[in-house]
């Protein structure tokens, strides 16, 4: 199994037992987050790559694990995808950089594989 198919494994079964809390709060947070993604005034695909270049910014490796299968299944090309990272980088600064190394491998496990599911 590869990181990303634990990442994805793991991420499954700790949302399951978040929605399990039955938390109207965290229920209403988590509908907000995934209303944000939506095509809108921009297209969902566009947004994919601001949250992941927003992840880089925040120095979230979970989160950038998440675009980057989002970006993905939109279909962006790797060299789009790394644009998007550059862009995350320069926000970012230096700090950033361990989290561009960890999207780059993400993204090599990623394009290894037929269908990606979350």
């Amino acid at each position: 199994m590869s990181d990303i198919d634990e990442f994805i494994a793991a991420r499954k079964e700790a949302n399951a037992a978040v929605l399990a809390q039955d938390h109207l709060g965290i229920k209403r947070f988590l509908a907000v987050d995934d209303a944000a993604y939506r095509d809108g005034a921009l297209p969902g695909k566009v947004k994919e790559l601001l949250g992941l270049a927003s992840s880089l910014v925040l120095r979230c490796n979970d989160c950038v694990d998440y675009h980057l299968i989002q970006c993905v299944r939109a279909d962006w090309s790797t060299a789009e995808i790394v644009d998007a990272l550059n862009v995350g980088l320069v926000v970012g600064g230096s700090i950033v950089i361990p989290h561009v190394r960890h999207a780059i491998m993400t993204l090599e496990q990623l394009r290894e594989r037929p269908n990606i599911t979350v």
